[in-house]
């Protein structure tokens, strides 16, 4: 990476990818342990435009750890009970209890974005919303929640390429929802909502961090790399595992039992 954020045109090799994800995965276990032990409470936001990464790099993450540590959380559509409460209260509600790091896969800052460009909330609660965001986080970081916040930036043609393979692939279709169609065709209303929210809450409690995401292997690592180094951890001696003896009191063939019961059948 460049020191204006720009990105090597050359593709990571998915060999040379593996080998340095498995090396960051080996330190979120041990960060997992550490943030486990010491009760820590941990959010970490993922934001960016559409088929930017965010899932992904989601994936990428949590792959090797536990859902109970590392709980994402994907809010869907607030329901109608939920659109008369505080904008903020139902994420509000998902925030961490000790020894958990919860990961929004977007977040309160759809207000800053989809949301606003789509019309979906007046300018009056965009406004408002930019205003008491960084009172909201500045509450949050000084009751000890470690705040870490993401947004992936993906280039307008690798964007329309990631748009197309979802058109093409049956497997990715799901991904392609009417809404990021819409989207698609508002990609500078999406950055000037994009300048704005960053203007008004990249603040010294709760600072966005950017990364370019055309390369979706280097941004998983970055991203990665990012958390692993702003919690810090140490790692925990744990004693070794030893398997114990079975014990063949009231031994007796345990599979002759399941004769003619129905197994799925073996097509593979």
């Amino acid at each position: 990476m460049s020191k204006n954020g720009s990105q090597s045109k050359t593709k990571m090799k998915r060999k040379e990818y593996e080998k340095e994800l498995r090396k960051l995965q080996v330190q979120l276990c041990h960060l997992q342990e550490w943030v486990r032990q010491e009760k820590l409470r941990v959010i970490i936001l993922f934001e960016g435009r559409d088929a930017a990464g965010k899932g992904g790099t989601i994936k990428a993450l949590t792959e090797k750890v536990s859902p109970r540590v590392f709980r994402v959380v994907a809010l869907p559509t607030p329901s109608d009970r939920q659109k008369t409460q505080l904008f903020l209260q139902r994420y509000i509600e998902q925030f961490p209890a000790g020894g958990e790091i919860v990961i929004f896969d977007r977040s309160w800052y759809n207000r800053a974005g989809v949301e606003y460009v789509m019309g979906f909330c007046s300018p009056a609660d965009h406004k408002r919303f930019l205003e008491l965001c960084p009172q909201v986080e500045k509450f949050a970081v000084d009751g000890g929640i470690i705040l870490i916040k993401l947004w992936l930036e993906v280039g307008m043609e690798e964007q329309e390429a990631r748009f197309n393979a979802r058109i093409e692939d049956p497997l990715r279709q799901w991904k392609l929802s009417p809404m990021d169609t819409e989207s698609f065709g508002r990609w500078y209303d999406y950055s000037r909502a994009r300048d704005m929210m960053l203007e008004a809450t990249d603040t010294k409690h709760a600072p966005w961090r950017l990364i370019r995401s055309d390369d979706k292997r280097k941004a998983r690592l970055n991203v990665i790399s990012h958390i692993i180094n702003t919690i810090p951890y140490k790692k925990i001696a744990r004693d070794q595992v030893k398997l114990p003896k079975r014990s063949h009191k009231g031994r007796y063939d345990d599979q002759a039992s399941l004769r003619g019961m129905k197994f799925v059948e073996e097509r593979y």
